[in-house]
């Protein structure tokens, strides 16, 4: 005994024995190898050249099949950024290929509209983002061989510290007379017109070319050339929310607003003669005797729409321009036609005679009442039961100006031409 355990020459026979199984095994494997080779390469039929061909997978196809897109997407903001501004600054490009899909939408799933150029190399959305909202982005490009490349990145718009949103009328849900336009004022000045109005749809079912014209910087209507057709639907859509109207001054409104055009009426005032006549749906339903304008205090001629109806107001001589000369607490029926002051309302306190032959009034237009406006048969109250926010006052042969298009809803008074400018 040398030391050396019992056991290691035993370890050596076994290690000998084994290298001779191990021959055996390898030349076993092989020839299993060669079996499974043979079948999954077809014989000479699936690769042309027998078990000496060159089939696709041994000439690199399966490698360039599987090969990584050369398109490189890049997208502006970069994901997670934060306080991105509204517009001007989402764009997704690509570079070695062209883009085929992009997709941004809202957290809601709200999606924002966008275009890829002819060429496949950018996409940039045709409307504003909204503020204060996390926006997700999704975009695909193809490379010269059909090898897709997508990326998707997250980014979140800026809150705004100012906003302004637009006053409207008519009121959502309301029917009108054929002379109401879409009025929209802006609780700021605005000094970015074109993107306020770009944010503002009008459309009418049926449908009828529909325009906006800006009074000043705070005010947009939306008419279209001639009164609404009876009946027309019009639907308008505020998405003025992210808009910026002036320079760090958002928009905060996301809204649409839909009203209904009813029957055609429009009655016409001759101051000269001194009466009014009404017209519905195309004929004469009454003819009215009225009192105008005094000599030094005319009445507008003019296309005027109601915009507000009182049964029962107050008339302070005070509040435009005529000093202390009258203030009647209870005028009765009271239809507004012009920001000024101008009304068609109930007249108690002059004679019954005087309405058809004498022009006595402050520049408004009046029409015989009782005090209280409680007498259903006077004329006043015949004309404000059968009138709607609207409905259209033409006031003809008055010896004064043509009222302004912006002294009220009162567009109709510029040429379509000019409104269209």
């Amino acid at each position: 005994m040398n030391g050396q355990p019992i056991s290691g020459a035993s370890v050596g026979a076994t290690g000998r024995r084994g290298r001779r199984g191990g021959v055996r095994l390898q030349a076993l494997a092989a020839g299993a190898l060669l079996l499974v080779l043979t079948a999954c390469g077809g014989g000479e039929t699936a690769n042309g050249g027998g078990t000496g061909g060159q089939g696709p997978a041994a000439q690199g196809g399966g490698q360039q099949e599987n090969a990584a897109s050369q398109a490189v997407v890049t997208i502006l903001p970069k994901d997670g950024a934060e306080s991105v501004a509204t517009s001007g600054v989402l764009k997704v490009t690509a570079a070695q290929g062209k883009l085929t899909t992009v997709t941004v939408a809202d957290s809601k799933g709200t999606a924002v509209e966008g275009r890829i150029s002819a060429d496949g190399a950018s996409w940039s959305p045709t409307a504003h983002l909204a503020a204060a909202t996390q926006y997700k982005v999704h975009a695909i490009a193809k490379d010269a061989d059909g090898r897709e490349s997508a990326k998707d990145t997250t980014f979140t718009t800026l809150v705004p510290k100012n906003t302004f949103i637009g006053q409207y009328t008519p009121e959502d849900g309301s029917t009108v007379g054929v002379g109401m336009p879409v009025s929209i004022n802006f609780t700021r000045g605005i000094t970015d017109p074109e993107a306020v109005e770009k944010a503002i749809k009008v459309t009418a079912e049926p449908s009828v070319p529909i325009e906006g014209h800006w009074f000043g910087n705070d005010r947009l209507d939306f008419r279209p050339e001639n009164y609404w057709a009876a009946g027309t639907k019009v639907t308008v859509h505020l998405n003025l929310d992210g808009v910026e109207g002036r320079p760090g001054v958002y928009g905060k409104q996301k809204k649409t607003i839909t009203f209904t055009i009813g029957r055609r009426q429009v009655s016409t005032v001759d101051a000269s003669a001194k009466t009014m006549k009404v017209e519905r749906d195309g004929k004469i339903i009454k003819t009215l005797p009225i009192t105008a304008g005094a000599p030094s205090t005319t009445t507008y001629n003019g296309q005027m729409v109601i915009s507000e109806k009182y049964k029962v107001t107050r008339m302070n001589g005070a509040t435009v321009g005529f000093g202390g000369e009258y203030d009647i607490k209870d005028v009765p029926h009271a239809m507004r036609l012009s920001t000024s002051g101008t009304f068609v309302h109930g007249n108690y306190w002059a004679s019954a005679g005087t309405f058809g032959s004498a022009n006595v009034s402050h520049g408004c237009v009046g029409l015989q009442d009782a005090r209280g406006a409680g007498d259903g048969s006077m004329p006043a109250a015949w004309f404000y039961d059968r009138s709607i926010i609207g409905d259209v006052v033409v006031v003809k042969n008055s010896k004064d100006k043509q009222i302004q298009p912006e002294n009220g809803l009162n567009g109709w008074n510029m040429d379509w031409s000019e409104w269209i400018k």
